[in-house]
Formats: structure tokens, sequence, C-alpha cells
């Protein structure tokens, strides 16, 4: 940056901090430019500076500025004069207020330039400045003198450098007045949605991706014309005719611009630029924050049937499945009382014979001990 010539070298007023700094341009102009001609024989036509009071061509040497008063007289000013004004941005940005960045207007706008630090001893201020700015999300507001006028200007960050953008002043930026139609307009949801749907088939776009195509196809017709060679054709114009009717131009617009994209357009209408009347091919819904609209007639009965059919049949499934293990383990308690009641019967029988068999043992011991026994005799 330091090896592009500066246009003004001067300081930026920073409190009581001066940061010396030199001025860059920091847009470029690639247009391309032309030459006046005598178109007879090819001469140049060039303009000469003359004095007209000695009636002779003078050089850049010999011209200065000079302002023309009501009466014609001419007060010269010179570069001196210029330079020793009694304002204190003569030959400083002086920052008056540090602001949001969207309190600038964009029709303020002007030149561009970069602030370049004016040797090492403006490295640490400049430095300050620039993180300062970054830090609080904000841009500075000052003024400065350049050309014979004092001017507004914007200090902002851009990668690691300080720019400048010139800015006009308040007065200086018209009213829109008289711009905007002065007719009531009604523009209806399906316009409005239709012109969504375009500006989303359009999407973004990389600012890097864009050229000057004008400069290109005209740098094309110089090299032609230089190698003696045809010119190249310019380009058919996009067929059709005048659509008068606003929904069809913008479905026009969007199956263009998805045609352009490589993208599939379902269904085409035909027959507008002849007749003048534009037929109108709806677009596929879109899915926005907007309400869907509302079903009417029978196709919300019998979807509202379907739904009721579907809730019943689900329903009955259901209680099948809670049946099934009920029924199951009721006939598993009838199962397990039988066995049970069968066990029981069993185990009483047996106990009982087991009583019976032991009563009859021990009537059986008693009568044996009986017969045993010898009976007493009596006198």
């Amino acid at each position: 940056m330091l090896h592009v010539r500066s246009i003004w070298n001067g300081a930026i007023s920073f409190g009581l901090v001066s940061i010396p700094i030199k001025l860059v341009n920091a847009t470029e102009s690639h247009s391309i430019s032309f030459r006046q001609i005598h178109t007879k024989d090819g001469g140049r036509i060039r303009y000469r500076k003359v004095c007209e009071l000695e009636d002779r061509e003078v050089s850049g040497a010999e011209i200065g500025k000079g302002y023309e008063d009501a009466d014609g007289t001419i007060i010269p000013i010179t570069d001196e004069d210029l330079a020793n004004l009694p304002i204190p941005t003569a030959r400083t940005i002086d920052i008056v207020a540090f602001v949001p960045a969207d309190r600038i207007d964009p029709l303020q706008m002007d030149a561009a330039y970069y602030l370049a630090a004016g040797g090492a001893p403006a490295a640490k201020p400049y430095t300050l400045l620039r993180e300062a700015l970054k830090r609080s999300n904000k841009v500075a507001i000052a003024k400065y003198a350049l050309r014979g006028r004092e001017r507004l200007g914007m200090l902002r960050v851009v990668g690691n450098a300080i720019a400048m953008h010139g800015l006009l002043w308040p007065d200086e930026v018209r009213a829109p007045e008289g711009v905007a139609p002065d007719v009531d307009v009604t523009v209806r949801d399906k316009e409005l949605d239709l012109a969504d749907a375009l500006m989303d088939t359009l999407g973004e776009v990389d600012l890097e991706d864009l050229h000057d195509e004008y400069r290109e196809a005209l740098e094309e017709v110089i090299a032609a014309k230089a190698a003696g060679e045809e010119l190249p054709e310019a380009p058919a114009p996009a067929p059709g005719g005048k659509v008068l009717d606003l929904m069809a131009a913008l479905e026009k617009s969007v199956r263009a611009a998805k045609e352009s994209r490589g993208e599939e357009v379902a269904g085409e209408t035909g027959g507008a630029e002849e007749t003048g009347e534009a037929e109108v091919t709806p677009l596929p819904p879109r899915r926005t924050a907007r309400a869907a609209p509302k079903e009417t007639g029978g196709k919300k009965s019998t979807t509202t049937a379907k739904k009721t059919a579907a809730s019943a049949r689900k329903s009955t499934e259901t209680a099948k499945k809670t049946a099934a293990p009920r029924t199951t383990t009721k006939s598993a308690a009838k199962t397990t009382a039988k066995t049970t009641a069968k066990s029981t019967s069993k185990a009483t029988a047996s106990t009982s014979k087991s009583a019976a068999k032991k009563t009859a043992a021990k009537k059986a011991t008693k009568a044996a001990a009986k017969k045993a026994t010898p009976r007493k005799r009596t006198a």
C-alpha cells in the first residue's frame, strides 16, 4: 500500500492523539477510455489551454486557480492560501464522533480511501484507533479538507487497515419527493408470494463472481478491429412480447431463473405474448411461515372419516391384544385350581388310610396282651 502514490498527507486527530497518515485511493476504474478523433482522417482532437490576454498556449506550470467574482473579476487563489485556511481540518482528519454504522445513510456514501500510517511513529496510535473501532463496533465521523472544500468522512476498519469513506453533507442528499408512484396500488398476497418465489430462485451471489461483461465485449471488438478480423456478432434479442398480467410476468421470471440454473420447470404457459393476455400457471406451494390454506367441502369430511375409521381399527386391535392376556390368565388359574384340588384329595386319602392302619394295629396289640395275662382266682 505504501508503494501507491498518496493523494493527501496529514494527520488524524483523535482527541489529543495525532496520527500521521497518507491518503490513498481505495478504488480504481477499469473502464475503457476513448480519445476524440477527426472522423475524416483519424487525427487526434486535442484541447489546448490558451491565455485569453496573451492569446497563446501555456504550460501546466503556468496555470493556477482563481475565483470569478459576480462582476467577472478573477481573484487568484494559491496553494499556499488553501494550505493556510483558518480551519482545523486543513491538514487534519478531525474525528468528531463515534456512531453505529447503521446510522449512516448509504445515499451519503462517496469516494473511498485507505488511510496509511505515516511512518514508524504512527504505527502505535494507528493500531490503537483501529482496535478501538473494532471493539466498539462503531464508525468514526470526521471532518477533513480536500480539493478546495471541507468534507465529511466515515472511518471504519477493513482487514488490518483503516478506510475512510467520503460522505455527502446531509443537505446535499435530495429528498425522494415526486419519485414514488402517486396513485393507489393494491398488491395481492399471491403477487407477493410469486415475488418471494422469484427472489428465492435467484438466490444469493458472491460479488467476486460478477464481472463487467460490457468491458469484455468492448475489448473483443477492439482486438478484432486491430487484427482486421470479423467483428463478433451481437446476441439475438430475447424472444417475447408484452405481458400485460403481472402474475404471468412473475411466473415467467421464475421459470427463466430456474431454467438458467438447470432446474426442471413444470408446465409451460403459451400464447401470452401473441394475444397480449397473460395466462397464469400456479407455482407449487412454498414452505413458508404463512398459515396453510384451509381445506373445504368433501375433502375435509373424507379425510376426517378416514382418520376416524383408522382410530376405530386401532382401538379394536388394542382391545383384542388386551383381552388375550386376561383369557390366558383365567385358564391358567382354572388349571392350577384343578391340580391343587387333586393333589389335596390324594394327600387326604393317603393320610386317612395311614391313620386307619395305625388304629387297627393298636387294637390288635391290646387284645393280645389281655389274652397273655393270667386271671386271679378269688377265695
